[in-house]
């Protein structure tokens, strides 16, 4: 079993967006800045008037790696995990290991929507690669 995060005030609603199927991410109220990992205080402005909304769930993605590497007991490797631009909220990159039945058909700008595993009271992020492919 993989390590969990440490569930707190600020991270909470990204780590349990996903039990209404929704990536939540942090946004200052005052000067609309996205803020990822998630912080009481706007990195822009200084404002502690922050907020998690949910965002559309995808996003492209922006590099990756293909980990072949066994880390636990039963892992299934190889397994792709990308850097992704997430849609809705500017600035902001995910990270997440990607589901797909051919790590090396990843591709830089390829199109991912976002997916959970619950485990515990913890949803933990994934990508799906879209239907529509690679952006240009």
């Amino acid at each position: 079993m993989r390590p969990l995060p440490e569930i707190t005030t600020e991270n909470r609603s990204f780590w349990t967006g996903g039990a209404r199927s929704e990536l939540m991410i942090a946004f200052c109220s005052d000067c609309a800045a996205a803020i990822h990992p998630p912080q009481v205080v706007c990195p822009q402005c200084q404002s502690c008037d922050v907020e998690a909304r949910a965002v559309a769930g995808s996003g492209t993605i922006f590099t990756f790696t293909i980990n072949h590497q066994q880390w636990l007991p039963g892992m299934e490797v190889p397994f792709g995990i990308a850097v992704v631009d997430v849609d809705g909220a500017p600035g902001v990159r995910v990270t997440a290991m990607v589901n797909c039945d051919n790590p090396d058909a990843l591709a830089i700008g390829q199109r991912v929507a976002i997916g959970f595993q619950q485990v515990d009271t913890v949803w933990i992020p994934h990508w799906n690669i879209a239907a529509t492919g690679v952006t240009q």
